[in-house]
């Protein structure tokens, strides 16, 4: 039988059941005898229970269906109720999966745990640190302070550059013989000083050595240099020989020069140069002249008389020079070079030196002492033969040996031969051949 047919005979079972019900309780109604109530009435009340009951058998059937096949004592055409299939591992053996069976499992990462806070006072924000605007100034300034550092040593090094000292080094090596250590002192002494423009005193620097020894040469080299550099006429050569030979007119020298040396300076502070004074053949200046320079030199002048080089050459002391190298010759190691002899040298002597200046004029005070060393024989061979190449002789070395041997020397000392006249006959000689 089919599912429409057995939902019919089942809900006229319970239609005929109602009707019976009725009947019997009309049956007693009317034993009881109560008034018949009407026909229609009943007839309306049997429809309303037949489609109550009908409902909910229907809605109970559904149910059952929804649930499966029921128990065996369940209503005949009612579906049966079944228990959905579970699939579990747990009948499985490690034999039955042999292709999972070497598979790594993968690790569960571990979760961080929460920082937890007090209850009472709740979760609590680490505070952020508070930046002071005073530091971003403070990083201004270093940066400031670095530009200006660094815009400071550029400046010096063009301002060095522009007097070119490596080039007066290699000229000063190759034309002064037997005075390294002296050339080396005296572009010490340049270099500090045009360093910078800016001076609290002027470059004060007196060369003192006997007669013959390179004093005139060195100047004259000198001279010629800044001439290329800074212009002849930021450049004076004064010869006190000549150009005030009188002591009658040292007043007039010494205010003439005066003129011409603030003249210089003026003209220097425009172009912002350092002028060069070159004074030879000093031991013969006049008292009046050697006060005007100091008074130029000393450190309380204005600033335009403060950036200047002041160059004194004469062989004031050359005896106390002499005597010391001949007495201490022996003590000079051959493997020690002309910095350390030179070094040695300004050492011992500088004392002497000044204490024997000072007292001849305080303009001494005011400078630095370097003295220059006697030649040694192969430094005046090496005069020769810088001669005979100007003159255009041809350098041959017994020739040379020969005329090196027709100067006089000194005592041969510890197998050194000092000349007495160093090289001031070379050019006298040469030009008799």
């Amino acid at each position: 039988m089919s599912e429409p047919d057995s939902s019919s005979s089942s809900s006229q079972a319970a239609a005929d059941l109602m009707d019976e019900e009725l009947e019997s309780e009309e049956g007693k109604s009317r034993k009881d005898g109560s008034p018949t109530p009407s026909l229609s009435g009943f007839a309306s009340l049997r429809a309303v229970m037949r489609i109550k009951h009908k409902y909910q058998a229907m809605k109970k059937r559904r149910q059952e269906m929804a649930l499966g096949p029921g128990p065996p004592g369940s209503l005949a055409g009612a579906p049966g109720r079944t228990s959905p299939k579970i699939f579990t591992f747990d009948g499985a053996t490690p034999s039955t999966f042999p292709a999972f069976s070497c598979v790594p499992q993968k690790k569960k990462k571990k979760r961080k745990k929460r920082v937890l806070f007090p209850n009472d006072v709740g979760r609590k924000a680490v505070p952020k640190p508070e930046r002071s605007r005073a530091t971003y100034c403070l990083y201004l300034l270093f940066v400031i302070v670095f530009v200006q550092v660094y815009n400071a040593i550029e400046n010096l090094d063009d301002h060095v550059l522009r007097y070119d000292l490596e080039g007066l080094e290699r000229t000063l090596r190759r034309e002064v013989f037997g005075q390294q250590g002296a050339v080396e002192g005296l572009l010490s002494h340049l270099k500090d000083y045009l360093s910078t423009y800016v001076h609290n005193k002027p470059l004060v620097v007196s060369v003192h050595g006997p007669s013959g020894v390179g004093k005139s040469h060195l100047g004259r080299l000198l001279a010629g240099h800044f001439r290329s550099v800074v212009g002849d006429t930021l450049v004076l050569q004064y010869y006190v020989l000549h150009h005030c030979p009188q002591e009658a007119d040292a007043a007039q020298c010494a205010r003439n020069l005066s003129t011409l040396i603030s003249g210089i300076v003026e003209r220097a502070e425009e172009e912002e140069k350092i002028p060069l004074f070159i004074f030879d053949e000093a031991e013969h200046m006049h008292v009046e002249i050697l006060d005007m320079l100091r008074q130029l030199v000393a450190s309380k002048q204005c600033n335009e008389y403060l950036n200047a080089i002041y160059l004194f050459l004469s062989n004031l002391g050359h005896s106390h020079i002499t005597k010391h190298l001949l007495q201490n010759s022996s003590s000079i190691s051959v493997a020690m070079t002309a910095s350390g002899r030179h070094a040695n040298l300004l050492k011992e002597l500088t004392p002497v030196l000044r204490n024997v200046l000072e007292k001849l004029h305080p303009l001494w005070t005011e400078a630095d002492i370097l003295p220059l060393s006697l030649l040694e024989k192969s430094h005046v061979m090496e005069c020769f033969l810088d001669e005979m190449t100007r003159e255009g002789f041809y350098p041959d070395h017994t020739n040379i040996e020969r005329l090196a041997g027709e100067i006089e020397y000194h005592t041969v000392v510890a197998g050194r031969e000092y000349s007495q006249t160093g090289c001031k006959q070379v050019v006298a000689k040469v030009n008799l051949l």
